[in-house]
């Protein structure tokens, strides 16, 4: 089903990417499951509680969800339309237009602009990550330690909802099912979860960023995750004061320590280096996001 509402399924006035449109393919098959189990249960008169357990069961319910999006839906002028496309269609259009994290605000520790973007192939990543099963054991406990920290972090800023909303998407639940949840629209979810992110990115490039570069396997001894190609591009895209920084900090240098050398404030070091890494994530991730791609059809 996934291939027949490819096409019909975009990011709304964003760049269709094939990463972005995976994330929206996956949200909206989900919903699309549970309406039809709801519909199975309702057709077929069992229980409203019902889940299919067996194979068999599994299998009937499987093949009602095809005969339920092939469904024919009459529309005006003589025409028609499977159900599946229709849902998908309708999906697509209630996406909310994609706000924006400004780097620089958060930086400063401001608040987000919704007139910039920020694309999110770094934080799809974490979330991939986060939500992944069946860890190794050594992954499992940095993965408990993040996930610890950043509730932590959340609640420190009295950002609960954030939490809420975190918690729900470490379940891998559809956007329409934490909707229901949390009893928000649409536009209130997309804004809610804008804010996250805003705080996501703090966290990971500035308030725990070794932790969380560890997690990933992209730390300063593993040149932040880059390959050698794309560590020579890092290279030659920061200036001669970045990589200064950059080699105080693989030198093991504190950011007092840092500050002095370059006869600047803790908070710009923190700053720069939060740059640095955001530049870092970009290189890293253009292949995540689809860069160098065709990103249409």
């Amino acid at each position: 089903m996934s291939a027949i509402v490819y096409r019909y399924i975009t990011p709304s006035q964003t760049p269709a990417s094939y990463q972005a449109r995976v994330t929206l393919i996956e949200d909206f098959l989900q919903g699309f499951y549970v309406e039809s189990l709801n519909a199975f249960r309702r057709e077929t008169s069992i229980d409203e509680n019902y889940r299919p357990r067996s194979l068999l069961e599994l299998s009937e319910y499987m093949a009602f969800t095809e005969r339920y999006a092939k469904r024919r839906i009459p529309l005006p002028g003589r025409r028609s339309q499977q159900l599946l496309i229709l849902r998908a269609q309708t999906f697509s259009q209630q996406q909310p237009p994609e706000t924006s994290v400004d780097m620089d605000t958060a930086a400063e520790g401001g608040t987000p602009d919704s007139e910039n973007t920020w694309n999110d192939a770094a934080i799809q990543q974490v979330r991939e990550v986060m939500v992944a099963s069946e860890p190794e054991p050594l992954e499992a406990n940095l993965r408990d330690k993040v996930v610890e920290e950043l509730f932590a972090y959340l609640e420190e800023r009295q950002q609960h909802d954030c939490a809420d909303y975190f918690t729900l998407r470490l379940q891998d639940l559809p956007t329409s099912e934490i909707e229901e949840i949390l009893g928000l629209t649409p536009r209130q979810r997309d804004y809610l979860q804008q804010r996250f992110k805003y705080h996501l990115i703090r966290f990971a490039l500035s308030h725990r960023w070794e932790l969380v570069h560890q997690w990933l396997e992209a730390d300063l001894e593993k040149n932040l995750g880059l390959t050698p190609h794309q560590w020579q591009l890092f290279q030659n895209k920061i200036d001669p004061q970045q990589r200064e920084l950059l080699h105080h900090k693989q030198q093991g240098h504190s950011t007092q320590e840092i500050a002095q050398a370059l006869s600047c404030t803790v908070t710009q070091v923190d700053k720069r280096w939060f740059k640095l890494l955001e530049i870092a994530w970009d290189i890293r991730n253009r292949s995540v996001s689809g860069s160098g791609a065709s990103e249409d059809e």
